[in-house]
């Protein structure tokens, strides 16, 4: 399960990553060049966003990092970055896979009591 748990944090950082470019991106291009009226607008709260584009990445990353050694910390790290993700971008078609991800190895960070090595968290 911790390997598992890796995995997914890792490659559901990498998505974050790449919706937190774009997002990032989005928020400066329309105050740098201002909003096309029928196109693009700024979001409610664009300092959310650009938090959140470079926080959530490396919340999940860090937990799929550790998640061998230290399951519950990395457990509880990727669920708050899936959590961060779902509360700014929503659940969407871009960020459907980075939340999923995240979430799951999450669940399987936490969940890895007892299998994988002799050393528990719980």
């Amino acid at each position: 399960m911790r390997n598992a748990a890796l995995i997914l944090g890792v490659i559901g950082g990498l998505w974050a990553m790449l919706v937190g470019f774009f997002s990032y991106g989005y928020t400066e291009a329309i105050q740098q060049w201002g909003e096309i009226e029928g196109l693009a607008h700024q979001v409610e709260n664009p300092q959310l966003i650009r938090t959140v584009s470079f926080i959530a990445p490396l919340l999940a990353i860090a937990g799929g990092g550790m998640a061998r050694i230290r399951a519950l910390w990395a457990g509880i790290l990727m669920l708050a970055s899936a959590g961060a993700m779902l509360y700014a971008f929503d659940f969407n078609v871009f960020t459907m896979f980075p939340i999923g991800f995240t979430a799951l190895g999450g669940l399987l960070a936490i969940a890895a009591g007892k299998p994988d090595e002799p050393k528990s968290h719980f």
